[in-house]
């Protein structure tokens, strides 16, 4: 799969299944070890995935490595706390502030210009989100809803750190040093307030571990395959999927405007994908039509 607005998507699917896993767990066991074993376990699954593959550590660009594996556990300790604070739907809408922070950084550290097919369907987007958010009726402006703000502004830094990387790093060690730094800057956190889990969180935790390393896996790919802006706008669908999951376990009831949100957000990503498609069509074209 090489489309990177479907694996921004899949992606998506599956760091919210992680989100619910996190959101049902946060009771019993803090932030910070919650991010160590999601940090810890897929550091030891990424490594041997990069030694079944054969894919090397690189001598150079180790400090843009490190840099961006601390953007990524910022965002994983203040985006987990937030959930465990507030609804899911609201912690996750907060958390996509992220593409405003990427469009930022991509332009100002990577010279990304925008596509006029971008900025056609970020309009749509944006009403989404208004109508997911509900400004009017939002109640969560508070410490922790800063804190979820928080965590979009490391989760755009990382995007586009990602974006960089990619150009001359494989996508397993982008991964590895990511969750490396999560596992390191956990430990002195949770370290006076570490919690013994029970067989039952540690099996979600186990989960929340490996989950989330194949969303990033989806998601690294889906940043070499295409630009920081369209992917992170593709993963506004992520919203509806907390949504669901909102819904059906702890009993979060979507209205008419988070319904019709949600409908904007979905066809904007299927517009973004179809675009993307047709793009590529014509790039290939453009050969055999020189040659008639």
């Amino acid at each position: 799969m090489k489309n990177g607005v479907l694996l921004a998507i899949l992606s998506s699917l599956i760091f919210s299944i992680m989100n619910a896993l996190v959101k049902s767990i946060s009771d019993t066991v803090p932030t910070s070890e919650i991010v160590f074993f999601r940090s810890f376990i897929g550091t030891v699954l990424i490594f041997f995935f990069m030694r079944s593959r054969k894919v090397s550590f690189s001598r150079k660009g180790i400090p843009f490595l490190m840099l961006r594996g601390a953007f990524g556990a910022l965002y994983l300790l203040a985006y987990f706390y937030t959930i465990s604070k507030i609804p899911l739907a609201d912690a996750s809408i907060l958390a996509h502030l992220s593409p405003f922070f990427a469009v930022f950084f991509s332009y100002m550290f990577l010279k990304e210009r925008v596509s006029k097919q971008v900025l056609l369907i970020l309009p749509l987007v944006l009403v989404g989100i208004v109508l997911l958010a509900k400004p009017g009726a939002y109640s969560s402006y508070s410490l922790y809803a800063l804190v979820g703000v928080v965590s979009a502004l490391f989760a755009g830094a990382a995007a586009t750190s990602i974006r960089f990387l990619s150009k001359t790093h494989h996508s397993f060690e982008i991964v590895f040093y990511f969750l490396a730094t999560g596992t390191l800057v956990s430990i002195p956190l949770m370290w006076n307030d570490f919690v013994l889990p029970t067989a039952e969180d540690l099996t979600i935790l186990v989960g929340i571990g490996v989950v989330s390393l194949l969303g990033q896996v989806f998601l690294t790919k889906a940043f070499t395959h295409e630009s920081v802006v369209v992917v992170e706008i593709a993963r506004y669908i992520g919203i509806v999927f907390n949504i669901l999951w909102g819904f059906l376990f702890w009993a979060e009831v979507p209205d008419l405007l988070t319904i019709s949100g949600g409908i904007l957000i979905v066809s904007a990503c299927i517009l973004l994908s179809r675009k993307k498609k047709q793009v590529r069509t014509k790039v290939s074209l453009r050969p055999v039509l020189r040659r008639q």
